[in-house]
Parts: C-alpha cells; structure tokens; sequence
C-alpha cells in the first residue's frame, strides 16, 4: 500500500515540476476520444486517413503542450531565478 502511495505523490510531484505534462495527456486523450466518436459522421473519408488525422491532431496538441512547457521552464530558470537573486543580494 506504501509503494501506492510513493507513485502517487511521485506523479504530483512531477506534475508540479512540469504543468504542461498533464495537459499534453489530457489534449491527446480528449481529441483521441473526440475524434473516435465522430468516426460515424466521417462520410465517405477513408478509415486510414481519418486515423491518420486523428493522430496528427493528436500529437500536434502534444507537441504544442510541450513547447510551451520548455517556454515555461526557460523563463522560470533564466528570468525568475536571477531576478530573485538580483533581489535577495539587494535586501541584505
């Protein structure tokens, strides 16, 4: 029971570090599952290519998600950071 609970803050932890993770997930699965149920209405596309469409949205959303938490953990590691150096080595 004590490893369950070591995975589970261990994927919060990590959730913390890197927002962005969990919104790439949750994107790819909600288009994946957007996209599955509007397989019936897709007329006369091919299976293939709607599969294929499914999974290029899929994964543009993904690599969006992570673009923007590199971004993210630029501007916290070379902005933030020296600013609050900068301010702590000013207040002592």
């Amino acid at each position: 029971m004590s490893s369950y609970d070591e995975n589970e803050s261990k994927f919060w932890r990590k959730a913390k570090e890197n927002p962005f993770v969990p919104v790439g997930m949750a994107g790819f699965f909600a288009i994946v599952g957007y996209r599955l149920l509007k397989l019936k209405d897709r007329g006369d596309t091919k299976m293939s290519v709607h599969l294929i469409h499914m999974r290029v949205a899929a994964q543009g959303f993904v690599v969006g998600a992570m673009t923007i938490g590199v971004l993210y953990s630029m501007y916290k590691e070379y902005i933030v950071k020296p600013r609050e150096q900068q301010n702590a080595v000013k207040n002592k």
